[in-house]
């Protein structure tokens, strides 16, 4: 029997496998009478969160410890030896062994490692001990973390410090429960190994300059402004019997080759669907894990594709949000295993149908001592004048930022997964554009052509503008445009252009930087204006109208998947970065570098290493591709034509044979025309790959891959496709899309 025909017995193997499969058991959690528990009565109980840390620390030492969260202020040994006692304890007390520093290196992924809590005493013996140095500090070897240049690989120092604004965590695994420390990562000279450092120094600059305006505008008891986050994460669901049969899954996360079924997506019939018994098994036990560890995932539906899903937890701020996302990809993998699921977070695993979003919602909170002020959205529109003023500030330094600084806000969410998506009929396109909804987009050309009340007075201009009602009015006018990589819907930004697989930390932190920078700008035409801690309404709408005329290019309402909105962004001198390597690009310009630097948030090596990093990793991302297609068509897909081809040829000559006109000449015509084109495309494929290989640039190597070896891994690609739609069912070794997608 040949391989292929044995492929093929495998494959049908494993659909019987899959067709006999029953959703898993889950017992969620009970009191001891054995009623269930509802959700508040077992949320966070994994999380040492602020909450607990009031009930076991000392008033004063609670006091310092949320004084360092809110301020940065340095953190007291004394307070790191009492938190550091009282997190002991409580582990524990929870049959944990171990703790360890869990930091995000600029992989993509989560690391950690782990030690016990044991120490040795004079005369052997062991106690469980934690001290404060070891819960604000670890050194983790950093030599095979990606640096971008930042060190030398026989440097091998790093240093993983503690963040104790995300709260510490335990995370159960098979016989072991680990205490999470949630960490920064920096090297022995204080550079950023991480996505995270980053994040926080953007916060803490949002923070002071949106303080600054706030200010200036006469809120003097406004303390800080804390970004928020809302993270909409999506997903794909196959049963792991298929996953393993698909070497392109395994090694990739997306399939490289691989016919349409007849039915797809086309009949929408998925979104929103009933979810299928096994899923929600999966999804109900997902929640349950993520519950105990803090994280407030609200949402959960079935997306557009087939066996495509999506989970959405409640705002937080923005660190805390991002960690939480971390979490949440490990938990979805992990009880996907449970579940006899292979959970693909790819941004396009399947051509041809819709591929994952990351959406990240983004807005801004007040905290102040004002009662009045505190926990305000300041991109929730108001009841008064000045709120809406103070709105529509805030919106200005928003457009100011992200039409100054698209490119970095493109490159930051470039990825060789994310290029399969972007621009498709489920993301947005490359061009970073931003959509405000009819009613705001009108009182923003209202602005802008001078069509507001003279006199004065915030209650004239609001009323000529519609501002009173603007809040009322948003609910109902502010639709969502998913065409557009940076929305408004009512209340928030939503980022849509971000990446299923991808860290938030770095698109948030362009972002944060962006519009931090934004504001700046507004502030200085402001204090060139004459204002200095009040509100002159004249003056304001001078700024509004200065920063309308000048941002009006980046804002769009219309459809982003068309080609005219190429062909009308190009004339508004907008970019078109349609692949990672020339996105990647912006981040070496002369605006990003400045942009970076002057905040404070990566120095000029910082910055550079983020690029070389992710451009290496789009390079190896390619190659791995192309290794596994070469494979996968050498060893699979041509010993399967081969094998058909053999049994059509000999078909066709038994019936010459008896003198019968062959059927199968056709077939077997069409067959040897695409085996020879398949084979001269694999070919090809060894010529360009070794091309850009023996390139030494690195960025020319990148942008080889990202054309000419892209191009022609598509050209053997549809070759292949073909060859599945014309082999036998009963020789075609791999799971096919129809079985994949719909046996569930």
């Amino acid at each position: 029997m040949s391989s292929s025909t044995v492929g093929a017995q495998h494959r049908f193997i494993a659909i019987k496998e899959v067709q006999n499969r029953v959703p898993r058991k889950f017992d969620p959690p009970r009191d001891e009478s054995g009623k269930r528990l509802k959700i508040s009565e077992f949320y966070g109980q994994n999380t040492f969160d602020t909450q607990r840390l009031k009930e076991k620390l000392p008033k004063d030492v609670f006091k310092k410890l949320i004084s360092t969260i809110q301020t940065g202020s340095k953190l007291e040994l004394e307070v790191a030896n009492a938190v550091a006692q009282a997190v002991k304890e409580w582990a524990l007390l929870k049959g944990v062994t171990h703790y360890t520093h869990w930091f995000q290196p600029q992989t993509g992924l989560t690391a950690e490692k782990h030690d016990a809590f044991v120490t040795m005493e004079d005369g052997g013996r062991v106690l469980e001990k934690f001290s404060g140095s070891q819960l604000v500090q670890s050194e983790p070897d950093a030599s095979s973390f990606p640096s971008g240049g930042m060190r030398t690989t026989f440097e091998a120092r790093g240093y993983a410090a503690w963040d104790p604004s995300s709260p510490m965590f335990i995370m159960d695994g098979p016989g072991s429960k680990t205490l999470c420390i949630p960490s920064i990562f920096i090297s022995y000279h204080g550079d950023a190994l991480d996505e995270k450092t980053g994040l926080l120094r953007s916060m803490d600059v949002i923070s002071k300059k949106v303080t600054e305006l706030l200010h200036l505008l006469g809120e003097k008891d406004v303390l800080r402004v804390v970004p928020t986050l809302g993270i909409e994460q999506e997903y794909f669901l196959i049963d792991r019997a298929f996953y393993t049969m698909r070497p392109d899954l395994l090694m990739s996360g997306r399939t490289l080759v691989g016919g349409q079924p007849p039915k797809g997506q086309q009949l929408e019939d998925h979104y929103f669907g009933s979810i299928p018994a096994r899923v929600l098994a999966f999804m109900s036990e997902s929640e349950h894990e993520l519950y105990k560890l803090g994280v407030p995932i609200k949402t959960r539906h079935n997306e557009v594709a087939p066996s495509q899903f999506e989970s959405a937890p409640i705002f937080e701020e923005a660190n805390i949000a991002t960690d939480h996302n971390q979490i949440v990809m490990e938990v979805l993998k992990k009880v996907g295993i449970r579940h006899g699921f292979q959970t693909l977070l790819h941004e396009k695993p399947f051509a041809g149908v819709n591929g994952s979003g990351k959406h990240n919602n983004w807005s801004m909170q007040i905290e102040s001592n004002n009662l009045d002020l505190h926990g305000e959205n300041l991109l929730e529109p108001g009841k008064t004048p000045h709120e809406n003023l103070r709105f529509l500030l805030v919106l200005a330094g928003i457009l100011k930022g992200v039409h100054k600084h698209a490119g970095v806000l493109r490159a930051s969410i470039a990825s060789s997964g994310n290029d399969h998506r972007l621009g498709a009929n489920e993301a947005p396109p490359a061009i970073i554009s931003m959509f405000l909804g009819e009613m705001l987009t009108k009182i923003m050309n209202d602005i802008e052509a001078g069509n507001i009340a003279e006199g004065g007075s915030a209650e004239k201009a609001v009323l000529s503008l519609g501002l009173d009602k603007l809040p009322e009015v948003l609910k109902d006018n502010t639709d969502r445009n998913r065409t557009s990589p940076f929305a408004f819907t009512g209340n928030k930004f939503e980022f849509r252009a971000v990446g299923s697989s991808a860290n938030t930390a770095f698109p948030v932190t362009a972002v944060n930087a962006a519009v931090a920078d934004g504001i700046s700008m507004v502030i200085d035409l402001l204090k060139s204006k004459g204002i200095k801690g009040g509100t002159d309404n004249a003056k304001i709408f001078e700024v509004l109208k200065e920063v309308a005329k000048e941002t009006k290019a980046i804002r769009f309402e219309g459809n982003g998947y068309s080609e005219e909105w190429v062909t009308e962004a190009k004339s508004r001198g907008l970019l078109n970065l349609r692949k990672s390597p020339e996105a990647l690009k912006e981040l070496t310009q002369k605006g990003a570098i400045e942009l970076f630097t002057k905040l404070n948030i990566f120095s000029e090596a910082e910055l550079h290493s983020r690029f070389h990093v992710r451009l290496e990793r789009y390079i190896k991302n390619m190659q791995i591709e192309v290794d596994c297609l070469k494979q996968m068509f050498d060893t699979q897909i041509l010993p399967a034509a081969y094998i058909y081809h053999g049994v059509l040829a000999k078909a066709a000559a038994d019936a010459k044979a008896v003198g019968v006109k062959p059927p199968q000449i056709s077939t077997l015509n069409r067959l040897s025309d695409l085996i020879e084109g398949a084979k001269a495309k694999r070919s090809n494929l060894d010529d360009f790959s070794s091309k850009a290989e023996a390139t030494h640039d690195e960025f020319k190597k990148s942008e080889m891959y990202a054309t000419n070896v892209a191009e022609v891994m598509l050209g053997l690609r549809e070759l292949c496709d073909e060859m599945e739609s014309i082999i036998s069912d009963d020789f075609w070794p791999l799971p096919k899309y129809r079985e994949m997608l719909f046996i569930s």
